[in-house]
Order: structure tokens, then C-alpha cells, then sequence
């Protein structure tokens, strides 16, 4: 079988890749496991030295990156030049932080000496998606490598020459050999990875579908787990937040990526008396961004990554407008190649209808008008999804309060957008997964957390 490549903004196809043999896969295992056995006994020291030198690969072929982001999945390349920034940034944190991340912990016992020690567990098998290929690999592979785990990925199978990108970052970098491996297989061969004797843990970031069947898969193995899954984002308007810079703020979530991010901003749950002067002005700064050619350094979106994605999320929106929402802006399929959709805009939105069910994957915004913050509140608690949110209020205590303990998300951010920092756990309750990556907590997902005691 092959991989192809589909470029989507035009609909060509770009390259083919061949599908691993199940032969090649196991033997590829095998390998990793091996290297892990020597990896394990390394110094922090020279973990991050390497992992330092990663960063600098990174940077150097920075643009050949964004590139190849942009013709495997259309992300624009000055998006694309700032995901490579990020997984730079990324590689540093962990080179600085995973030695007093992982330090053993003394305990006062009844022992002479007593404490937790932070063990490396092995193969980490890496289950990724294509809206962020770069990004969403590194923020796994980071703290795994510099904890002492070997990896392997399955990247998304419209992003193979993106994944085999990263493997060639850190043999640039100078890592060991068979540390770090790309595995060119269907989601089928996968549930084999998951199953081997040699993986002992899956990571997995996609849609709740996907997190099931692989927690099912690993869960008869009795294999730790890590989901990061899909979102539905509530993004909560009071009556008394700044007009201005809330709309600049929601616009900006709503279209980064265009608006395939599961932490994007997707339904506007906006009070009454606000709701007017928001839809005005969301309308006329959603409007001023047209999706173009991703290879063009001044396109801000770009087309969707496939068109049967695109297909989809039209489908919502048109499912939605049968049930009675108004479509302010777009809603359109244009005409011509590529799998483009415009920037759109639904109100009246209510529960029942696709939008403020479903994940809107791509630029659609929906708005959900309701009466005060207790309403506001119910209705963004209300979805089987919970990774982020946002509150907007003047009121900082307002809306630290909201924040805290009224929203049901793995995180809630006040008078700004939702974003992903190493520096800060990112995951999700409820449909959207559990675990966590990123910062001390997510370093320490994949490692023993070993009691030593000493009579």
C-alpha cells in the first residue's frame, strides 16, 4: 500500500510513500527496545546536550519545515516557521528542566533512607495527528527522550514526509540510532505496535474515536495511556468584557490553523445584552481574513488538510441551518481546486444542532445566545468534551472565580485565548481524554515512580 501525499490546496498529488511491512515494523521495535537498554543509563547531561543540538536543527531548516507543513496539510508557512520556534523552545524547556523534574524525592520514614526515584519505562509508541506535525510529536518527544524512554511514531497518514522530518531532526542532532523511529503504517498495523511485548506505553493525540479503540487495545495489555483528544472550547462573554479586544481575541482562536486546532475557540456562548454589538463586530473582523495559497508568506489561513474534511464540517454547518441557525457569514463551498472553506459564521445556535453538539473542526464559529453567567456557565459545562475554555469579563476576580471552579476543562484561560506552553500541563477531562503532557506533569506520565527503601 501507499501513502500518498495530497497537497490541498491544489489537489495534486505530491509524493508516495510505501507502507512499512509488518516485518520491518517488528524488527523496528526490536530496535528501539535496544536502544533504549543503553539510553536509559545516560547522563541528563549529555540527554541535553543533544537535545539542545535538536533545537538548533530546527531552526536551521526552519523554512524546508514550514514547507513541507504546508504542502502535506496547508498550513500557511508563517504559521508553519512558528511551529518550528515552538518545538525549538521545546526541546530547550526539557534539556533545562527534566533533571529537577525527575530528582529523586527524600521521604522521612522509619528508614535509615527512604525515597521515590523517576525510572524510564521503555518504548513509548506515539499515535499522532496532522493539524500540528510537528508540534504535537515534539511535545511528546521531548520530555519521553530526555526521561530516558526510546520512541516510536505513526504519524497521520497525510503527513508522512513531515514525519520522516522529525526522525531526520534528531539523527542530525546527533541521537542515538533507532531512539527515535517513524513507523510508515495504517491505523490496522498500529493495534500490532500497541499489542508487542517491547511498547510499554501509548500516547495518543486525535479524535475520541481514535483515543477509545487504542485505549481498549492497550488497556488488554494493561498499558499506561495518555489521551489527548477532541474539544468543543466554550468561549464565555459577559456583559461587562472589553468589545474590542474579546472580538480580536475569538477571531484569532477561532481561524489559527483554519480552525483545526482541538483547543481552537468553537462555540461563543455570549450574554444577551453583549450579544448584538459581538455579532456585529465578529462578523466584520471574521470577514476580513481570506483563505489563500499556504506557500504565500502573507496568507494568514490556508485550506483545510483534506477535502473530505471539508466535505464534513459543510455538512455540519448545513445540518445546523436546517435546525434554525442563522448564517451570518460564509457557509459557502467556493468554487475551484483545493479543499478551501470560508471563514463562518452561525448564530442562534442551540443545543440539538451539530454545532453546539459536535466539534466543528475547521473556521466555523458558533454563538449561543444566552441570559446571564449562570446560564453561560451551564451551557459551557454542557458537551461531552472538557480540554479548554475562556471567560471574558473586566471583573478579574469574576472571572479567576469562573475559571477556577466553575468550568469543567482541563484548562480555562481569562481575556485570552487558549494555547499550549511547555511550561504548563495541557489535556482534558471528560471526551477528551486524560493525562497530561507538557511541564513537570507531563515528563513524569511516562516514567516508574519508584519507592526505594532502606532498613
Amino acid at each position: 500500500m501507499t501513502l500518498e501525499v495530497i497537497n490541498p490546496a491544489t489537489g495534486n498529488v505530491e509524493q508516495g510513500y510505501d507502507e512499512m511491512s509488518a516485518a520491518e515494523v517488528r524488527t523496528r521495535i526490536t530496535a528501539a527496545h535496544h536502544a533504549y537498554q543503553s539510553w536509559r543509563r545516560t547522563t541528563f547531561t549529555s540527554r541535553a546536550e543533544l537535545m539542545r543540538e535538536a533545537a538548533n536543527v530546527l531552526r536551521s531548516n526552519a523554512r524546508e519545515y514550514a514547507v513541507l507543513m504546508a504542502t502535506e496539510m496547508g498550513k500557511p508557512v508563517r504559521d508553519g516557521l512558528a511551529e518550528v520556534e515552538k518545538c525549538a523552545w521545546a526541546c530547550e524547556y526539557y534539556a533545562d528542566e527534566a533533571a529537577p523534574f525527575l530528582a529523586p524525592e527524600i521521604i522521612e520514614t522509619a528508614a535509615r533512607k527512604s525515597f521515590v526515584t523517576f525510572q524510564p519505562l521503555g518504548v513509548i509508541f506515539a499515535v499522532m495527528p496532522w493539524n500540528f506535525p510537528f508540534w504535537q510529536v515534539f511535545r511528546f518527544l521531548a520530555p519521553s527522550l530526555m526521561a530516558g524512554n526510546s520512541g516510536l511514531l505513526k504519524h497521520a497518514a497525510n503527513v508522512p514526509g513531515c514525519a520522516l522530518a522529525i526522525e531526520d531532526v534528531l539523527q542530525k542532532a546527533g541521537f542515538p540510532d533507532n531512539l527515535f523511529q517513524t513507523l510508515l503504517i495504517t491505523n490496522r498495523q498500529a493495534a500490532s505496535v500497541i499489542r508487542h511485548r517491547h511498547v510499554t506505553a501509548v500516547t495518543l493525540t486525535g479524535s475520541t474515536g481514535a483515543g477509545q479503540a487504542v485505549a481498549k487495545i492497550a488497556g488488554s495489555k494493561l498499558k499506561k495511556t495518555v489521551l489527548e483528544l477532541g474539544g468543543s472550547d466554550p468561549y464565555v462573554i459577559l456583559e461587562d468584557a472589553d468589545l474590542a479586544a474579546t472580538v480580536e481575541t475569538c477571531v484569532t482562536s477561532r481561524l489559527i490553523n483554519a480552525g483545526q486546532s482541538c483547543i481552537a475557540a468553537k462555540r461563543f456562548v455570549v450574554v444577551e445584552s453583549k450579544r448584538a454589538d459581538f455579532e456585529r463586530a465578529f462578523v466584520e473582523r471574521m470577514r476580513i481574513t481570506k483563505p489563500g495559497d499556504p506557500l504565500d508568506d502573507a496568507t494568514t489561513m490556508g485550506p483545510l488538510a483534506r477535502g473530505d474534511l471539508r466535505d464534513s464540517l459543510h455538512d455540519q454547518v448545513t445540518r445546523s441551518v436546517e435546525k434554525g441557525a442563522r448564517c451570518l457569514l460564509g457557509g459557502k463551498v467556493p468554487s475551484g481546486r483545493g479543499a478551501y472553506y470560508p471563514p463562518t459564521v452561525l448564530t442562534d445556535v442551540r443545543k440539538g444542532m451539530p454545532a453546539y453538539n459536535e466539534e466543528l473542526f475547521g473556521p466555523v464559529a458558533a454563538i449561543i445566545p444566552v441570559q446571564n453567567e449562570r446560564q453561560a456557565i451551564r451551557v459551557a459545562n454542557d458537551s461531552v468534551f472538557g480540554l479548554g475554555a475562556a471567560v471574558f469579563t473586566n471583573d478579574l476576580d469574576r472571572g479567576e472565580r469562573i475559571a477556577t471552579t466553575e468550568i469543567e476543562a482541563g484548562a480555562c484561560f481569562v481575556n485570552t485565548f487558549v494555547k499550549s506552553d511547555p511550561r504548563l500541563p495541557f489535556g482534558g477531562i471528560k471526551e477528551s481524554g486524560y493525562g497530561r503532557e507538557l511541564s513537570h506533569y507531563g515528563i513524569k506520565e511516562f516514567v516508574n515512580v519508584k519507592t526505594v527503601y532502606i532498613a
